[in-house]
């Protein structure tokens, strides 16, 4: 009888060390592309060292070729979230994004990043949805919306999927996304409450909190 299971991949694209080392994605929309060198440099003076544009926002490429610009990828690693289709992760990745975020498990961008070595991480919320995305190619599996599951999913998920590491997205907060890395998620992603205002002093200071929340977790 044949093996009803898609062949294991020959590669995939590593997980970045930008994400997996501070165990944080930061994710912002609607930036001004003047402001948002100012916006990145205050998340990597707090330690973060993975930004996340999303592209349902005006100038979104543009706010990433700005960034792409201002800092080197191993400092700061700049991706583009709420890629919808294959056009828009060609023109993200084209701007200058590293990596690319989607809130759906659309197989045939996974497929196409994995060939083109950019890690991609398609959202996914059941254990059907995030087996696929993986066999599919991507370099992690953004949970979304995780607030809806909590992290005894996650805790849970590890016993059956334990390779497949998971980025909680969607409610996370201060006070939970320790308890996501915990629970076993590699990263957490946080939207508006660390860079929703865009004042670089309050993100500058966020960013330091949750940075030492998630390193705590990670030892808990």
């Amino acid at each position: 009888m044949d093996d009803p299971q898609p062949h294991a991949l020959v590669s995939r694209p590593a997980i970045p060390a930008a994400i997996t080392g501070g165990r944080l994605i930061a994710i912002a929309r609607n930036l001004n592309p003047e402001t948002v060198p100012t916006i990145g440099g205050a998340l990597l003076a707090g330690g973060v060292h993975a930004f996340e544009v999303t592209l349902n926002s005006a100038s979104a490429l543009e706010a990433i070729s700005a960034l792409a610009r201002q800092f080197d990828p191993d400092e700061l690693l700049v991706g583009a979230g709420t890629v919808l289709d294959l056009e828009q992760a060609q023109r993200a990745v084209d701007a200058g994004a590293r990596f690319l975020v989607m809130p759906h498990c659309d197989l045939a961008i996974v497929e196409w990043a994995a060939s083109n070595g950019i890690p991609a991480l398609p959202g996914a919320f059941t254990p059907t949805e995030i087996l696929a995305a993986w066999r599919a190619g991507a370099a992690a599996v953004k949970l979304f919306p995780a607030s809806a599951v909590g992290p005894s999913f996650v805790r849970e998920l590890r016993g059956p999927l334990p390779e497949i590491p998971l980025v909680p997205t969607g409610g996370v907060t201060l006070e939970n996304a320790p308890m996501f890395i915990a629970a076993g998620a590699v990263a957490v992603g946080m939207a508006s409450w660390l860079t929703g205002g865009g004042d670089p002093r309050v993100i500058h200071e966020r960013a330091v909190a949750v940075v030492a929340a998630l390193a705590a977790g990670s030892q808990g």
